[in-house]
């Protein structure tokens, strides 16, 4: 069953809160005149039952006594709750309420506290007509020897003093989650450079802590507080600060709060009538005065008010109507009290009405008026009413049982101990369905209806409800805001910002400014690769390592993948030249071995000619393996391969150079020189300078091998999958080797370029050489200048380069004369051509 329930509570959610936004729209007349003392006067009332009906008559007798402006507003809601009560039949059979308003001077508030301390004391009640801005009203029921308190207006914290005031009930409740409201709608509107002027006493200092608390869990900062002192002179020497203060902040809220009888009030009046451009943000009490002002239009942005949320009382304005002896008109009440009025029917001609003349707009809200409203003072007064009506009920069921044993002092002190017992104990429901508790402990935090206040015309005033503010809602979702935004006093129906500091959008992050206000910073641009895509962020989110940031670095988008594939147009153009220079090869080769019984692939060493031409072969094929995606073996097999293929050809060049060498000096030399010719010492190197090189590879491999590296951070929106050389060192060992048995080759043949013979091959070793040399030489500075795929390229084009050097230097020529020029590579033809040579010397 408790299931049930809270399923139809839960689904009964979105309608509860619709019926507690719906907009109320209410209006009001400036009063022609008022003192400043009279604007806020409220009275302590002085209430009793009789055994006799009371009839409206007895209300006119009452309601003829002269009674300030302001405070009239009270002696009829009194009137009224009244009334209400004796007209009730559950409550008080054959009893009814009474009050009086004794004829008596005013009190200045700043006595009333110590009015009541001074008749705990002395245990005599103060006069029962006091005129005070400060607390509000005081129900009293006053006995010969204590008094009994209950007071309607603000909740002060100076009254709850449970020791000092025992017997004084306060009706409206502890305002714990105001400053949390407040800065809820701070935050809903996206305001976060506020104002704050208080009265300088315990209340005020209170609410600051409260507010200061608030503020710091969501980022909201003061422009400034003023903290107004109590006493005039002290105000009057600073008051010009204030104002300038005030002026020259550039916060648009301002949040007021304090005692409306205050020099805080005398402040907020000067403003106003200044015209300071601001939005004012206080409590229900200061309604009073933000209404009784000049309704100019270009006073404020209007005046927004915290209300504790109560449900309308209706029938208020047909019982002050209907008195017998009292009539007053819409436009009279409406100086008194905010007159209700139906914002559905003026929605249509809200701007027809904007545009017409003040008497003729105040005609049609009286047409449209239905009722008078209840502000907090006056609804605390009406339950106050009915919380004493139910004690005198529960005293008289009592009574029945216990009857009096006199009627003398002795009984009424009784009685006023009983009822005092009694009150702090009622728990009960008022007639517009809203539960009361007396108990202060056991009272629930209020919800608080919003309120927002404006000049309509010259001398009018219009208050809508536009929100509400529960502690109970989910977090994060405590306000409410109505979407009648029409209502609103600007143009845009937007509220204007209210901020230290502009919001740093997207691409960029917060800085703080030192000694500045958290609200305060300037906004820098997210440093290279991180982004922000919220405002006001603090840090920018760095983006992951295959991702970037975009041009202006909000997003961060997947990197594009660089690898030197097949795919490519580069790759597959290195590749068909390595393809292309590894079938010339096999071409060459296999001339040479259709040809190996000629003098001239016999003279050059055919052994040798027929291990560099495949050697060469292997270095054409191995820039094969640079292209496509890496993996651990291939760029393992990429160095190794590249390392003993070149030593291979580089050696074999550089025996086929000492070949020639010794060939032409063994002749001087004699046996010896002949010996090595002969036992083909110079094949011997290529062994040798291979094994050399093999050792220097496996200490790489031993030491630092190759392996695939992805690089997220040579280029910025790239990723770079290429092999790592692991040990430079080991590569430019490796490098190192190659160009010294180069070096070595090209000065051998160098020594042997004259050397006299018809197929001495000595030059163009010495072209091949110097061709090798250029192009690693060129390789280097161009390698380190290079990143990603272009990097790789070059290598393979060095390697393609170079192997293309030695095969087109040295066999090109031979393949020359052994294919086109025949009659050069015949040893009988050279011998005739050198015979007829001899014959003509």
């Amino acid at each position: 069953m408790f299931t049930l329930i809270f399923l139809f509570l839960l689904l009964n959610i979105p309608l509860l809160v619709s019926s507690f936004i719906h907009p109320r729209c209410f209006w009001k007349v400036k009063q022609n005149k008022s003192k400043d003392g009279d604007l806020l006067t409220s009275c302590i009332f002085s209430l009793g039952s009789v055994k006799r009906p009371v009839k409206k008559e007895y209300f006119n007798r009452l309601l003829n006594v002269q009674t300030p402006t302001a405070s009239y507003k009270f002696v009829l809601a009194l009137a009224f709750s009244i009334d209400e009560v004796n007209r009730n039949s559950n409550l008080l059979p054959n009893v009814s309420l009474v009050f009086e308003l004794p004829a008596g001077g005013c009190h200045p508030v700043s006595q009333l506290h110590s009015l009541i301390h001074n008749s705990e004391q002395s245990q005599e009640a103060p006069p029962n007509y006091v005129c005070y801005e400060d607390i509000g009203c005081a129900v009293l029921l006053t006995g010969p020897y204590w008094l009994l308190q209950l007071t309607y207006g603000p909740f002060h914290p100076i009254l709850s003093d449970c020791e000092q005031f025992p017997y004084l009930y306060q009706m409206a409740p502890k305002d714990t989650s105001l400053a949390q409201a407040m800065i809820s709608l701070m935050l809903h509107f996206s305001w976060n450079w506020i104002g704050l002027a208080i009265s300088d006493n315990d209340q005020g200092i209170q609410f600051l802590s409260y507010l200061r608390t608030e503020m710091e869990k969501n980022t909201v900062c003061f422009a400034f507080v003023n903290m107004i002192p109590v006493n005039m002179e002290l105000y009057m020497s600073r008051a010009e600060v204030y104002y300038n203060q005030i002026m020259t902040s550039s916060t648009n809220v301002v949040i007021i709060y304090g005692d409306t009888d205050s020099t805080l009030a005398v402040s907020f009046r000067m403003w106003e009538s200044l015209g300071i451009q601001k939005i004012w943000v206080t409590t229900s009490q200061w309604d009073d005065i933000t209404s009784n002002r000049d309704f100019t239009l270009t006073s404020s942005l209007g005046t927004i008010t915290f209300a504790h949320h109560h449900t309308e009382i209706s029938g208020f304005k047909n019982f002050v109507q209907t008195l017998t002896h009292v009539r007053y008109s819409d436009e009279y009440l409406a100086k008194l009290e905010w007159m209700k009025f139906n914002c559905e029917v003026a929605e249509s001609k809200w701007k027809t009405l904007k545009n017409c003349s003040t008497n003729a707009s105040l005609e049609w809200l009286m047409v449209q008026t239905f009722d008078m409203a209840f502000n907090d003072a006056s609804y605390d007064l009406y339950n106050a009413v009915y919380a004493l009506a139910h004690a005198l009920h529960e005293r008289l069921l009592q009574q029945q049982v216990n009857q009096p044993m006199d009627n003398g002092k002795e009984h009424n002190f009784n009685c006023l101990k009983v009822l005092h017992s009694i009150l702090r104990k009622t728990y009960f429901t008022n007639p517009v369905g809203e539960k009361v508790n007396m108990n202060e402990k056991e009272k629930l935090q209020p919800d608080y209806d919003i309120f927002q206040t404006w000049n309509f015309l010259q001398g009018l005033g219009i208050k809508v409800k536009i929100g509400i503010f529960s502690p109970y809602f989910p977090h994060g979702q405590q306000i409410r805001l109505s979407e009648y935004r029409k209502w609103w006093p600007t143009e845009s129906g937007q509220m204007p910002p209210s901020v230290c500091s502009a919001d740093c959008g997207p691409g960029f992050r917060k800085y703080g400014q030192e000694g500045m206000a958290a609200c305060c910073f300037n906004c820098i641009l997210c440093p290279q690769n991180e982004v922000s895509n919220e405002t006001n962020l603090h840090q920018c989110v760095k983006c992951p390592e295959d991702q970037y940031a975009n041009t202006g670095q909000t997003l961060c988008t997947d990197k594009a993948v660089i690898v030197m594939t097949y795919e490519d147009p580069l790759g597959l153009a290195l590749a068909l030249m390595a393809l292309c220079f590894s079938a010339f090869t096999v071409l060459i080769l296999g001339v040479f071995v259709k040809h190996h019984e000629t003098p001239l692939v016999k003279a050059n060493n055919r052994n040798l000619s027929y291990i560099l031409l495949i050697s060469l072969i292997f270095c054409f094929l191995c820039s094969l393996l640079f292209i496509g995606h890496p993996n651990s073996a291939t760029c393992i097999l990429q160095q190794i391969t590249f390392g003993v293929a070149f030593t291979v050809a580089v050696s074999t060049v550089l025996a086929k150079t000492i070949t020639v060498l010794l060939a032409f000096k063994v002749t001087v030399s004699g046996r010896r020189m002949k010996y090595f010719l002969v036992s083909r010492a110079p094949n011997y190197i290529i062994a040798i300078c291979t094994l050399i090189q093999i050792i220097l590879c496996a200490i790489w491999l031993r030491v630092s091998p190759p392996t695939v590296d992805i690089d997220t951070h040579s280029e910025h929106d790239h990723i770079i999958i290429m092999c790592n050389k692991g040990s430079a060192t080991a590569f430019y060992c490796v490098l190192g080797y190659h160009g010294s048995l180069a070096l070595g080759s090209f000065i051998v043949a160098f020594l042997a370029r004259n050397l006299p013979d018809t197929f001495n091959e000595a030059k163009l070793l010495t072209f091949s050489m110097l061709l090798f040399c250029s192009v690693w030489v060129t390789f280097l500075p161009v390698y380190h200048s290079t990143k990603g795929k272009v990097m790789v390229s070059v290598e393979v084009f060095s390697i393609l380069t170079s192997s293309a050097g030695l095969l087109g230097c040295i066999f090109v020529p031979k393949c020359y004369i052994i294919l086109l020029r025949p009659e050069r590579n015949s040893l009988k033809k050279l011998k005739e051509k050198i015979r007829v040579k001899s014959q003509s010397l």
